[in-house]
């Protein structure tokens, strides 16, 4: 797609005030107007509209617009103004609030927010004309979808609800695994469980950071080492933080014979990462979802990592886990997922953890969403 103007390109994600710039220029829009507390340190809160749409089936719009296709798919349609609820294996196609008014030199990538993440909560953002999930090519302008899909719990949401989030890249913003473990000798990102830096020599890189699974109980990581979700359950109301009792939902796993658990297969599973991680401010990082080199089975839904993640001492990551196909034996320590690490374009105004933010899980141990009561 032309560009009325060119752009200079230089490598690497954007941050907060680039993002805010965005927004104050026009490329940008939404009615209600995008509130400064979307704006994260490396990403895009966005929201959901006034009307979803039960589908019969997921799909993608590469030659058409989702607007066509919702009319060949769309078993019914539904009001989210006052709240909705979405069950348990069904498809949900809803209109997102923003949109991209003008052509952008970026390349616009989503994925889950956290808390939509550890509910289970399967989302891919969807734009018209485009064959790939949660990528918005450079020069798109138009509306954005989500498609949602509740694996584990029915779930009510509103108009204006956050599920995803969005990052703006340029070329070619990641790190070599030697660009990896220099920023470890200069300053440490991977910690033990008592905040002590790993020495680089025990850093395990295979084009990005791998990282492995906690299943036995260590300095912060007491009572259950996990959770894995009950089968019939409430309904999660995803307005309310802070307001469902976790035993109605969850199961918690309590610490194995010698460290080692067999997971079932597509049952949803929340796990703790075995190190601490810290993403410094120039950088941003993402977790893989699927290596099948690891496993059949899916280590998380929500994958972003902002920059400032992890404090000065690191913060464990926290795993939603699905299985695939076939039980699945883990041990205390396995490697168990892979961070990609990308440079920003300039250190963010923000960071992940600033009282201006809501930064739920920094300095997490093994923390279900934001939604559950602390117990």
């Amino acid at each position: 797609m032309p560009f009325a103007t060119v752009f200079s390109v230089t490598d690497g994600i954007l941050v907060h005030q680039q993002i805010r710039a965005l927004i104050e220029r026009g490329a940008l829009t939404s009615t209600p107007a995008i509130a400064p507390t979307q704006i994260q340190p490396a990403s895009l809160d966005l929201r959901l509209a006034t009307r979803g749409y039960r589908v019969r089936s997921g799909f993608l719009p590469e030659n058409c617009r989702v607007a066509d296709r919702l009319e060949e798919m769309t078993l019914y349609t539904f009001d989210l103004t006052d709240g909705a609820v979405l069950e348990k294996g069904h498809c949900y196609i809803v209109p997102l609030l923003e949109r991209v008014e003008k052509p952008l030199k970026h390349l616009i990538r989503a994925n889950p927010k956290s808390s939509t993440g550890r509910l289970d909560l399967f989302t891919r953002l969807l734009a018209d004309n485009c064959g790939r999930f949660e990528t918005v090519p450079p020069g798109y302008t138009g509306p954005l979808y989500l498609e949602i899909v509740p694996r584990s719990f029915p779930v009510k949401v509103g108009t204006g609800l956050s599920l995803c989030q969005i990052r703006f890249s340029d070329g070619h913003a990641s790190l070599s695994d030697d660009e990896l473990r220099a920023e470890h000798e200069r300053s440490p990102l991977l910690f033990n469980d008592r905040g002590e830096p790993l020495a680089s020599e025990q850093l395990r890189l295979d084009n990005g950071l791998m990282m492995g699974v906690a299943t036995m109980r260590d300095t912060d990581l007491q009572g259950a080492i996990g959770y894995v979700a009950k089968r019939y359950t409430g309904i999660i109301d995803m307005a309310e933080e802070n307001g469902h009792d976790a035993p109605e939902f969850f199961e918690p796993l309590q610490e194995p014979k010698h460290g080692r658990l067999i997971v079932e297969p597509e049952e949803f599973y929340i796990f703790a990462s075995k190190e601490r991680i810290r993403i410094p401010a120039h950088l941003a990082a993402e977790m893989c979802a699927y290596d099948v080199g690891i496993g059949e089975l899916r280590t998380n839904y929500a994958g972003f990592f902002d920059s400032g993640f992890g404090g000065k001492q690191g913060t464990r990551a926290v795993l939603e886990v699905r299985p695939h196909d076939v039980p699945f034996l883990l041990e205390d320590g396995q490697v168990f997922f892979k961070l990609e690490f990308y440079k920003t374009q300039e250190p963010p105004e923000v960071v992940y953890g600033d009282n201006r933010l809501s930064s739920h899980y920094q300095g997490q141990a093994l923390k279900l969403s934001k939604h559950f009561r602390a117990n």
